[in-house]
């Protein structure tokens, strides 16, 4: 894990700053960072417990799939957001640069010049007073922030129908209640 995970830092500096960054590309970084140390968590448990392996692949699955879901939850709340639900100040992926999925989406749906625009704010690192705000209208323009949590509950509902292999009860519970906390910090 800590080497995927090594990896997926080098594919994100490589993303970073270039908003030609494909969808695709995008969900790579997610899947070699964040989904992955989700995994990891996830899997531990049954290996430690000596399970079956049809458990631990479910619970890597399940980790998979709720690392998508977080990231994507934090992809939007940067922008849609608030400090309080997000832990750090809106807009922080955006004044850094980072091309985050909602991004992707406003940047392949948009005209020339909006993509000028995050042109210069992200990769010319040129943010200028209200270009958060116009980054904001954009994403909300071409629907990416909604998309964005959509996708994200589509990950969530993938999570857990990978605990259905698991057995029920009160781990299961709290595993499903991951999901849901994480789904609901943008609902």
């Amino acid at each position: 894990a800590s080497a995927v995970i090594a990896e997926g830092e080098v594919l994100q500096l490589g993303a970073a700053k270039n908003i030609t960054t494909t969808e695709s590309d995008y969900l790579r970084v997610i899947e070699a960072k964040t989904a992955a140390l989700f995994a990891a968590a996830a899997e531990v448990g049954p290996v430690i417990a000596g399970q079956p392996e049809k458990m631990k692949q479910a619970a890597r699955g399940y980790g998979m799939e709720l690392g998508y879901a977080f990231q994507l939850v934090d992809d939007a709340l940067d922008y849609g957001g608030s400090t309080a639900d997000l832990g750090k100040d809106i807009g922080d992926d955006f004044r850094e640069g980072k091309i985050t999925l909602p991004v992707v989406l406003a940047v392949a749906r948009g005209s020339d010049a909006d993509r000028s625009f995050w042109k210069r704010c992200l990769e010319g690192e040129n943010v200028e007073d209200g270009d958060l705000e116009q980054a904001i209208e954009l994403l909300k323009k071409y629907d990416a922030l909604s998309e964005t949590v959509e996708r994200a509950k589509t990950y969530g509902n993938n999570a857990l129908g990978a605990l259905e292999t698991l057995p029920s009860g009160q781990h299961n519970d709290a595993l499903a209640d991951a999901v849901a906390f994480c789904i609901s910090r943008v609902s």
